[in-house]
């Protein structure tokens, strides 16, 4: 697999890339509006693209990162509060449990300079919140909400995102896929 920063010739690849990504939420928990959500507009990809706050996944060999594929994963990452903050991260549903999301997360930590990751999420969709702390998140009680942190979650509730419930988690860095939160 190759992680690498798309270029911006692959930003229409990554919208294609979410509305897949974005189908199995369609039989699961009635939850066919977040199917149907819009992907970023091209507009958000090319500013974390310009950025340098987006890596997308590829399909190859990382020692010929020259010849590369299609994206089949990618994320999005800013910084909040001090935290690197994971806006998205999506894996195409054909290369799902191939380890690419977590690649992508370890990724973002390293490019963020080591941070504290952090993300909302679903807490009820298995390839969600079980996931992310399968691999080392841990759930944040709200006392430890930074002001960041709550007005994300206060953007999402104004989309209609708390029609489930979410919750807002983190990981420390260093912490490696698969390790239990102190």
């Amino acid at each position: 697999m190759i992680i690498a920063a798309p270029s911006p010739a692959e930003l229409p690849l990554l919208r294609a890339l979410e509305r897949a990504a974005g189908e199995p939420f369609r039989r699961h928990l009635d939850m066919a509006p977040v199917a149907d959500d819009e992907p970023p507009s091209p507009a958000e990809l090319t500013r974390y693209q310009q950025a340098g706050r987006a890596l997308a996944a590829y399909e190859g060999d990382a020692r010929a990162a020259s010849v590369r594929g299609r994206p089949i994963g990618y994320l999005l990452w800013e910084p909040v509060d001090g935290c690197t903050h994971i806006e998205q991260v999506s894996v195409h549903p054909d290369h799902s449990r191939q380890g690419i999301g977590r690649a992508l997360i370890d990724r973002a930590e390293r490019d963020g300079g080591s941070a504290p990751l952090t993300l909302t999420t679903f807490a009820e969709v298995p390839w969600n919140a079980p996931y992310y702390a399968r691999l080392g998140f841990r759930v944040l009680t709200e006392a430890e909400l930074t002001p960041g942190l709550r007005a994300i979650r206060a953007r999402e509730a104004e989309l209609g995102l708390d029609r489930w419930p979410r919750v807002c988690m983190r990981r420390e860095p260093g912490v490696r896929p698969g390790a239990r939160p102190s």
